[in-house]
């Protein structure tokens, strides 16, 4: 059984790295708008924090988690932004501590969690390395949108293999969630890294292959960049088509993100 403690590193360390971007912006800067429709930097931080009180439910309460998806039941598609509009609300440094504490909170007890366990969640049950990958691409994700508010570059790190691997792993997810059956055979992934080494997933006799850079196929499986945008290649009917509509996180896909022309 694979140790969570590395992924749960990288949580920090991304959670960590967002954090010093906002640390000490003015009052005023946190309601600067993102890419999200609607969404400020505030609601950006605020949905990380909700979502990070939601994956604590889910690991130390089951019973108060299943509560919260009774909930969410109930207004399938306003309760995320419901969520991200309360947290908003809050003074900035009232949510900056919520958020603090809340994913300080996770991280123990992620650490602490039995080994072997599986925690519910909007999907298919999580172990504790699962829970972790899914709260790093969500960290990273938002991060963009937070960075793209305050015109900054964030450098693309080796912490992106955890969400390239869910993004392969959630495959058939966006398959389905498209209303569409997903391939029976395995796909071929090679994604360079950072670094320039070559990360591998799936058979190397494939006929369906995706290659490029790790960072393009992040932004792709997080909808925060359009595939027009990004130097990836399908090779197969079956993996182009996946690219156009692969997605890591749980949920409908929305409209993603419109390409700008410019390329990589």
């Amino acid at each position: 059984m694979a140790d969570p403690t590395p992924v749960i590193d990288d949580l920090r360390a991304e959670s960590d790295e967002l954090d010093l971007l906002v640390a000490e912006l003015s009052p005023e800067r946190w309601t600067l708008p993102t890419p999200a429709p609607g969404w400020t930097l505030a609601h950006q931080i605020a949905h990380l924090a909700w979502t990070d009180r939601s994956a604590l439910l889910a690991v130390t309460d089951a019973d108060a988690f299943q509560a919260l998806v009774e909930k969410a039941l109930t207004a399938p598609d306003s309760f995320v932004d419901e969520g991200a509009d309360e947290g908003a609300r809050l003074p900035p440094a009232e949510l900056l501590a919520a958020w603090r504490a809340g994913r300080a909170a996770l991280d123990r007890a992620l650490r602490t969690a039995p080994a072997g366990a599986r925690f519910p969640w909007y999907g298919p049950p999580m172990s504790a390395a699962s829970m972790a990958t899914a709260r790093l691409m969500e960290t990273w994700a938002h991060g963009l949108d937070v960075a793209d508010a305050l015109g900054v570059a964030r450098p693309p790190t080796e912490r992106l293999g955890h969400v390239a691997r869910l993004g392969v792993r959630t495959r058939d997810f966006a398959y389905t969630v498209h209303g569409l059956t997903p391939p029976a055979e395995e796909f071929r992934v090679e994604l360079t890294t950072p670094s320039g080494k070559v990360w591998v997933h799936g058979p190397e006799g494939a006929a369906q292959r995706v290659t490029g850079p790790v960072l393009d196929f992040c932004l792709l499986v997080t909808r925060r960049a359009h595939r027009a945008d990004l130097a990836l290649t399908a090779t197969g009917p079956d993996a182009d088509r996946w690219l156009d509509i692969a997605q890591a996180f749980a949920g409908p896909p929305g409209a993603g993100r419109a390409p700008d022309g410019a390329g990589r």
